[in-house]
């Protein structure tokens, strides 16, 4: 009898676990587990999103076009480099399928996205895995791990689920010190937290061999409508183009993000909102003995004496009603992600903390 199996690579993908969002006999549930903007989408994406249904019957646009002349205007980028996606993880599949296969390498950090291993795995090439250096991509211990083989380089800036980033200067020497044929991806989905910075935009300007990926799922407040996009040099998006599906976004998600791009003064305000109360709940955690890396994202990663104490600590905010993410995974089993949230909800997953370290 024929045995059906899978290409080699996809029996070792891990399924990828999202935040939970529901605990059992648990109302007004506290959601802090996936970096969603607790402030939502603008009202002017809210209303283009409503106005789509008319056209429901209608096959969305197969070049986005209307989405990359807004991203370009807002961004100052040529609208003919970029590409839009499912999300900034499709952008991710869409350069390991295009760039790596058997026999390829494909490195990443050991703190970085789960998904650059598993989209990697998934185009049959070899994930590498390079060490961090307190939590913080370390540009040295990449370049050791170049080789022939090396096809994609996967950097976060800032990092999830750490919070750190590095800066331009050693981003424009890892992409000088890359082996000829590979390319730096640069992962921007947390970058417009960050004031003033452009995710790598003036990098690529100057390069052939630096991409960037960006997302409207975080500040954006759209993950449920699933929209991102990549910018890079012209002949890598024409590649990514044509892996692309024909019809991959929806209407309604491309209006919504459209709107979302162009209503700078919300970016503005959200990023504020974050930056006080990210602020605010690393420095009350602190006081409470729960210390964390400086992080330029919408979440702080909560480090506690040890695994056991940071399970007890998560079953006890769970037992409250309050849900954060748990990332052993990541090879962080002593530490716990806990999204910025509103007000409300960083004072009340503080005091839950507190509770748990005896602190009042």
């Amino acid at each position: 009898m024929t045995r059906i199996v899978p290409q080699p690579g996809i029996m070792d993908i891990a399924l990828y676990e999202g935040g939970a969002s529901r605990l059992e006999g648990k109302t007004n549930v506290l959601k802090l587990s996936s970096n969603e903007n607790p402030l939502g989408p603008p009202e002017a994406a809210r209303e283009a999103f409503a106005r789509a249904a008319r056209d429901l019957h209608r096959y969305p646009s197969t070049d986005h076009a209307e989405l990359r002349a807004a991203i370009g205007e807002v961004w100052g980028l040529d609208p003919g480099r970029i590409v839009c996606g499912v999300g900034s993880d499709e952008i991710i599949t869409f350069l390991c399928q295009a760039y790596a296969g058997p026999g390829d390498e494909v490195i990443h950090t050991e703190h970085g996205f789960l998904m650059y291993r598993i989209s990697a795995l998934a185009a049959g090439a070899t994930p590498v895995e390079v060490p961090e250096r307190d939590r913080t991509t370390d540009v040295d211990a990449i370049l050791a791990a170049c080789t022939a083989r090396t096809r994609l380089v996967f950097v976060a800036n800032p990092n999830n689920p750490t919070g750190t980033m590095i800066g331009e200067a050693e981003l424009r020497r890892l992409a000088e010190g890359l082996p000829e044929g590979a390319l730096l991806v640069l992962d921007g989905a947390y970058a417009e937290y960050v004031e003033g910075y452009d995710a790598g935009a003036a990098l690529i300007a100057g390069r052939d061999n630096v991409v960037m990926t960006r997302t409207f799922s975080k500040i954006y407040g759209l993950g449920g409508l699933r929209v991102g996009w990549g910018y890079g040099p012209r002949a890598v998006i024409d590649v990514l183009n044509r892996v692309r599906g024909p019809f991959n976004l929806s209407t309604a998600a491309l209006m919504a993000a459209e709107a979302a791009v162009r209503d700078r003064a919300w970016v503005t305000r959200c990023r504020a909102e974050n930056a006080r109360w990210r602020d605010w709940l690393a420095r009350t955690l602190a006081e409470m003995g729960v210390p964390s890396d400086v992080s330029t994202a919408n979440f702080v990663l909560a480090r506690f004496a040890d695994p056991a104490e940071a399970e007890a600590c998560d079953a006890h905010l769970r037992s409250e009603g309050i849900i954060v993410r748990r990332v052993a995974g990541y090879k962080l089993p002593h530490c716990l992600r806990i999204t910025v949230g509103d007000e409300a909800s960083c004072r009340r997953v503080a005091h839950a903390i507190g509770q748990f370290k005896g602190v009042r």
